[in-house]
């Protein structure tokens, strides 16, 4: 496979998109730091709801994860047209929508006007800027011209950043430094469309006809989890499963017995992080066992950054251009999603 070839399937250079990631990190970095935050009364504030879909949600995830040893208030990710019953006044609400159109954050964030929590948009433009101007909402501003899930470094650094400005996190400047870093590092390996070198190929050919099954422990990797699972549906096209330890031990795992057909067509991906728990490490490599009876493709992948933000974005670009190949083996252009466009456009006949 050579790069060059690889335009005649990625018409939309998605290919750029990943290359130039940790540009985009680094570029959003800058971004937030510029962003002065009004009217926020921290001490009144008891919970955060961050509220999304998507690839506009997906970073409220890493934030739940990258904070959890930081995060001084409990914090939730809401991806629904409603919001929970206890956001009042002493909630902070983190709207955020790439387009600014999304119909289930513009009437989630509808009602966070209705309640008077305190709030905060991020937004490329459309209704939710509209509204954030408006009604003199903190407003997080990110470029416009990219899908929504490749403007992730935006969306979570925007999300980190106003966060840590309101002393509900630590800033992480180093650490992001060392993020930028890394991504730029992995771009060089990973740009480079040869099986012998490149890790993300080298998975993306073992999944091609294959149905992906993602594990990872509940607290540390669980977005990153997600992350892969979503980008292998929007990119390469394909369904793609995914679970979390512990819980999937005291249920799912009794169904790793019959159909058994099926379970040959599946490659197991372990997405493991040296902060997991002992007894989660340990439940891992007993199931792995088990799994090797019905599956002969078995992954066990981690990062060995310092850090969990690092590590997390390091799995998470390795994870993007598993998609992406598996996109090009499957012939498929990885940036459009023709039936989601489908999806809101039957939606906006329905009122």
């Amino acid at each position: 496979m050579k790069v060059e070839t690889l335009s005649k399937i990625d018409k939309s250079n998605m290919y750029n998109v990943l290359k130039e990631f940790g540009n985009q990190v680094y570029d959003a970095y800058k971004l937030a730091e510029g962003v002065s935050l009004k009217n926020i009364d921290v001490n009144k504030i008891k919970n955060i709801v961050i509220t999304g879909l998507g690839g506009s949600a997906i970073g409220g995830d890493l934030v739940k994860n990258v904070g959890l040893d930081d995060l001084k208030v409990p914090l939730i990710v809401n991806r629904h047209y409603s919001l929970p019953t206890f956001v009042g006044r002493d909630t902070l609400v983190i709207v955020s929508s790439y387009s600014g159109n999304t119909e289930e954050t513009i009437s989630a964030y509808k009602q966070a006007i209705k309640l008077r929590a305190q709030i905060i948009c991020i937004t490329s433009g459309g209704k939710i800027r509209e509204m954030a101007e408006k009604y003199k909402h903190n407003l997080f501003i990110i470029p416009q011209g990219y899908q929504p899930r490749c403007a992730l470094g935006y969306n979570f650094v925007s999300m980190w950043l106003a966060l840590a400005k309101l002393k509900f996190v630590s800033k992480k400047a180093t650490d992001f430094k060392n993020v930028i870093r890394i991504l730029r590092e992995s771009s060089k390996k990973y740009a480079v469309p040869d099986i012998v070198t490149n890790d993300a190929l080298r998975i993306a050919v073992a999944l091609k006809g294959k149905l992906p099954i993602i594990y990872s422990s509940v607290d540390n990797l669980e977005a990153v989890n997600l992350r892969w699972r979503g980008q292998l549906s929007e990119n390469a096209k394909i369904l793609a499963y995914g679970n979390l330890y512990p819980e999937m031990n005291h249920n799912e795992l009794v169904g790793w017995k019959l159909n058994k057909n099926i379970l040959k067509n599946t490659v197991v991906i372990f997405l493991e992080d040296p902060a997991d728990h002992k007894r989660v490490k340990t439940r891992m490599t007993i199931t792995k066992k088990i799994y090797k009876e019905y599956s002969d493709n078995i992954f066990s992948l981690s990062s060995k950054e310092n850090t969990r933000l690092q590590r997390i974005f390091d799995l998470i670009y390795l994870g993007d251009w598993v998609s992406y190949y598996l996109a090009i083996l499957n012939n498929v252009d990885p940036t459009p999603v023709e039936v989601i466009n489908y999806l809101k456009t039957e939606l906006a006949k329905i009122k």
